[in-house]
Formats: structure tokens, sequence, C-alpha cells
């Protein structure tokens, strides 16, 4: 298939996305210490702390804008969530409403919205960001990135928040050699993919999750790094490794090109 985002007319019929933004949704009692990880997980900096008690923070990548940003929240367990850039939050905000999400908190600028299987995100203003930051070369030899969020969805749920973020986003839909996953191709200028995960059962609750990816040239050599950062190995499947930080949050080392994000044939 040809790669190309000029062939597809896909682009054109969805919201015109200028930048992505994953958020860490740490508890409080983990805010700390998940923060100090994905530091050196990262290799980032960390911007001065804003909001209320210094509730977030992003993650400075060298060289790049950032694309990763945490904050503390008060009740729950915590997780992830998505934030998309983009130059008319209002408009935007009215069209992810007619395609099905439901709308959560609105100020100037922000507009929180939860998709038809209950995933939150937030529409939020562009302000210039461009540069997609690179891989990180660590002393193992393998390079890696965190440029995936991936949606886990329960299966009753999930062929309508497919249908949902496709047509909201406008990315094609590219196929992918495991069942349960469904990628939707983001343009190359953007800092983050997104995948969908159809879960083996409803038992997580109805409501879909996220989770990040990382992707990386050597799984056990980046896994190893993170268990030595204080990240815990929770189990393996063929070309991934699910991982929980310490703040208690799972996320996956996914064998796939740090550059492109292809994965391994």
């Amino acid at each position: 298939m040809n790669t190309n985002i000029g062939h597809y007319p896909y682009y054109a019929l969805g919201m015109a996305i200028r930048w992505t933004t994953a958020f860490w949704d740490f508890p409080a009692e983990g805010f700390e210490d998940g923060i100090a990880f994905w530091l050196k997980a990262t290799g980032s900096t960390l911007s001065p702390r804003r909001g209320p008690g210094g509730s977030f923070a992003t993650l400075v990548p060298p060289g790049a804008d950032p694309c990763l940003r945490v904050q503390r929240v008060l009740e729950g367990k915590g997780g992830n969530h998505l934030d998309l850039h983009v130059d008319d939050v209002e408009a935007e905000a009215e069209r992810a409403q007619v395609l099905g999400a439901a709308p959560v908190h609105a100020e100037p600028g922000l507009v929180v919205l939860h998709s038809p299987g209950g995933f939150a995100f937030c529409l939020v203003n562009h302000h210039g960001e461009v540069k997609v930051p690179a891989p990180e070369a660590w002393p193992g030899g393998q390079r890696s990135r965190v440029d995936q969020l991936c949606l886990d969805v329960a299966p009753q749920a999930f062929d309508h928040e497919l249908v949902f973020w496709q047509r909201l986003t406008g990315w094609p839909q590219v196929p992918t050699s495991s069942p349960e996953f469904r990628r939707l191709y983001s343009p190359p200028e953007l800092p983050l993919r997104f995948l969908l995960q159809r879960l083996d059962a409803a038992g997580r609750g109805p409501a879909s999750t996220a989770h990040l990816d990382l992707a990386c040239s050597d799984v056990d050599a980046e896994t190893l790094r993170h268990t030595e950062l204080g990240a815990t190995a929770v189990r393996r499947h063929h070309w991934w490794q699910v991982m929980r930080d310490p703040a208690g949050l799972e996320y996956c080392i996914t064998s796939r090109d740090p550059d492109t994000g292809a994965v391994p044939v």
C-alpha cells in the first residue's frame, strides 16, 4: 500500500489535527515516582510545573517539540489520555459531538470529551509544534521512542469505537497481522501513532482506556533498561513486552522501527 498521505482522500474528511500529545494521568501517590521514571526512560527534562499545586508538567525532549505530558489525578487509578491540537477547538468539538462524542468540560482553548466507548480525550489549541522527537540511543545499543497510543476497547464496543475514530480523524485504517489490532495511519508529521486493540473479554469494564507504546530496536535490551530504572516486567508476547511503571500504569515495549513505527514482518 502507498503510504504517501497525499494519496489518501480520508485526510481531507477528518479533523484538522495539527499535533498530538499523550498524557500520563498519575494518581497522587505515584505522581513523583512516575515523573522521575519517565524522565529517565525518555531522556527528557521537566518543564516548570503548572496548574493547581503543580499538578501538570511537560516532558521536554532534546531538540524537538514536546508530545508527552503528566498530570496528577485525585481519584481513581490513573491511566493515559490524548490531546488533539487543532486550530478551532469549538468547531472541532461540535463536529466530534455530531460523530458521537460526549462533552465533559469546556473552557477557553480546551474541550474535554468522551468517545462513544468512554475514552477521555481533549481538544486544545495548537501552538506551533512541528518537530517530532527523534528516537534516543541507549548504552545497550538499542534505540527507542514513546511513539504510540493504543486504545484498549471492550469487544462489544470495538466496531463503534473504530468507526468513530476513523471518522473523527479522517485517518485511513491500515491492516495488521494480528486480528485484535486495528491501526489508523496518522500523518508522519504528527508525533504519535494510533492503534486500537480489541480486548479478549469485557472484564476490564465497559469504558475504553489507553496505554502508551515504545517503538524500539531491541525489546530485551530495552526491557532490561526499564527494569533497572524501576519498572516491572508483566508478560511477554511475540513482539512486545508488557511493563508496569513505578506509578502502577501499564505500557508496552514493542519491536517496531523507532523511526518509522514499522512492525517486523
